[in-house]
């Protein structure tokens, strides 16, 4: 599996996960130098070629070889939760299909606490490069985990004493009105569509982001950022 960028080709490069690495002729020469501090074999080709290799400009110089992203088991975020000592904290994704914003939620995922990422087979954006590279190499860092049918996946996670709150402009109460104190799953809709009939129905609460007065609604990576870090105040008192 190819991915570019230099964040992701760089954490890539300290887990010791690069196989082989190409750089575009002329990059400044703090990369190079920072790549052979880590010890890649590295090989120095015309800017164009990456452009034909990964089908994009978008690779900031840099491409790798590393093996194919795969996804966790289901109970890897339980595994992580439990060794870090802290009631669990996954992030539920019902129709995220865009990889970027996929990519930017592991990412926020990742830098505020949360165990694990929750996609299903038919409507998430595939594990891909440009994945990886939105995540700014954080997607090996936290487990990802991809299930049948959402709806299915929460039933079974609340019979293990996970509470689920979902999050829509329609709700009653704001996120600030939640306990975040107790093992928890936080559903993410698609931007245009929000949360399906059938996930909204297995959520135990709804609550929504209290924005400006004609405020439209926000990116899901941001609406995220935001309930995650309303999770950490709500967990400190």
């Amino acid at each position: 599996m190819l991915i570019y960028g230099r964040n992701p080709v760089l954490e890539a490069l300290r887990e010791g996960q690069v196989g082989q690495v190409w750089v575009a002729r002329g990059v400044e020469s703090w990369l190079l130098k920072e790549i052979e501090k880590l010890g890649a074999p590295y090989k120095l080709v015309p800017r164009i070629e990456l452009d034909q290799m990964v089908r994009t400009t978008q690779h900031q110089g840099l491409v790798a070889e590393i093996e194919e992203a795969t996804y966790a088991d289901p109970e890897a975020p339980f595994r992580l939760a439990q060794q870090r000592g802290e009631p669990l904290l996954l992030v539920v994704l019902d129709g995220i299909t865009d990889p970027r914003n996929y990519g930017a939620i592991i990412r926020s995922a990742f830098a505020l606490g949360a165990h694990g990422v929750i996609t299903e087979e038919r409507r998430s954006a595939p594990l891909s490069a440009l994945v990886l590279k939105a995540s700014a190499g954080t997607a090996r860092k936290i487990p990802l985990v991809q299930v049948k049918n959402i709806a299915r996946h929460l039933e079974q996670i609340k019979q293990q004493g996970v509470w689920v709150y979902g999050t829509s402009g329609q709700a009653s109460k704001t996120i600030a009105e939640l306990d975040y104190r107790r093992p928890l799953a936080i559903v993410i809709g698609s931007e245009g569509e929000g949360m399906r009939r059938l996930v909204t129905e297995h959520c135990d609460e709804l609550a929504k982001i209290p924005l400006a007065e004609g405020a439209e609604s926000l990116n899901a990576a941001v609406a995220l950022g935001v309930v995650l870090y309303q999770v950490r105040l709500g967990r400190r008192t």
